[in-house]
């Protein structure tokens, strides 16, 4: 979870302050700032259509949609990654119980050599024609290991398998085109990399769900919404693309504010040089590391804003020692997953280090 920038924080205030007088919001503000929560999106992940983008509660809300629309028979296959979050495996634990289909789990390779180049090679290797859906991250959340989302994209395409995206864990610290790797979704939570608060985030859905049945059947997610005046003229139609998916009050006055301010700050920056200035914390460190003491995924498989580090000698309690020096990670499985940004300076990336050597 991202600390919480004050911009953020000040159209938060701004929103709550703002219902106090609820005869100053008008119909257009309940689809302004939406509208633009997914145009700034968009140009984030390089989406050309800002109607692609849907604005959700959470990525299980995301994928919900996905799995709710998703023709599958017994065996077929669905592929996920050994030890992925598990909102990204529960619905298709739910899509395999209903149907029969069947779920394949790659396993990181049993070896710290060139296990990321192994690992997707195992990827790639698992897709084939009994294959239906890849539900994957662009790296793993525990570990950061790189995942080659276009190489899957072209091996899905060849079997007519559709690709699901987790970009929650990358999405704002790495770069991601959608031009260039097509997907047929791609969930993303709020509260990490786009400097968003808890509780909302966005998705993207290709064509193949433009005529899907969304999990929700709301009032602002049907055509003509935008006209209170004609809202009892029900319709059996859907909004335009992804509009359908949307959450209902999903024009939340507080939070989509907030979530704006997150994502035109992570645009300012600009994601390559979030990734770049990362790169540029850690690389040097992590040269330094004893490799018979510790294990981390080689640079070309590995995303600097997230990272993992295996103990392979424990000696010491790591953790602990972690702990005194005020220094905080995570504890993903067996390694401790560290995940540096722009407010990290050289000095504390180096204190992290010290504690390795």
């Amino acid at each position: 979870m991202s600390p919480m920038l004050k911009k953020v924080e000040k159209a938060g205030v701004k929103g709550i302050k703002q219902k106090r007088k609820p005869y100053h919001i008008t119909p257009i503000d309940f689809f302004k700032t939406s509208d633009l929560v997914k145009k700034r999106f968009s140009s984030i992940i390089d989406c050309e259509n800002h109607n692609r983008i849907a604005i959700i509660p959470s990525a299980s809300y995301g994928l919900a949609n996905v799995v709710n629309n998703i023709s599958i028979k017994e065996k077929d296959e669905i592929i996920l990654l050994d030890e992925q979050f598990p909102s990204n495996v529960y619905p298709w634990l739910n899509l395999k119980e209903r149907n029969k289909a069947k779920l394949v789990f790659i396993k990181r390779p049993d070896t710290l050599i060139d296990s990321g180049k192994k690992w997707n090679e195992e990827i790639l290797a698992a897709i084939t024609n009994k294959t239906k859906v890849v539900a994957i991250g662009n790296i793993h959340w525990a570990c950061g290991t790189l995942i080659d989302l276009i190489a899957i994209r072209k091996k899905t395409a060849e079997v007519g398998a559709l690709l699901i995206i987790d970009g929650t864990q990358s999405i704002g610290a790495l770069p991601l085109s959608i031009e260039k790797i097509q997907p047929d979704a791609l969930i993303c939570a709020g509260y990490k990399w786009l400097m968003g608060p808890y509780s909302i985030g966005v998705a993207y859905y290709g064509n193949y769900f433009d005529k899907g049945k969304p999990i929700e059947d709301s009032w602002i997610n049907r055509r003509g919404s935008e006209n209170f005046s004609g809202l009892i003229n029900y319709s059996d139609n859907y909004g335009e693309l992804a509009s359908r998916y949307n959450v209902g009050e999903q024009s939340n006055f507080i939070l989509l504010p907030m979530l704006l301010a997150g994502l035109n700050q992570i645009e300012n920056w600009g994601v390559k040089n979030i990734q770049d200035y990362c790169k540029n914390l850690i690389s040097e460190e992590i040269k330094k590391v004893n490799q018979k003491k510790y294990w981390i995924e080689k640079e070309n498989y590995r995303a600097n804003h997230l990272f993992g580090i295996k103990q392979l000698d424990n000696k010491i309690n790591l953790i602990e020692k972690l702990k005194s020096k005020k220094i905080s990670v995570s504890v993903r499985g067996d390694k401790i997953r560290v995940s540096p940004h722009v407010y990290n300076d050289k000095r504390e990336i180096k204190r992290l280090f010290e504690c390795l050597t």
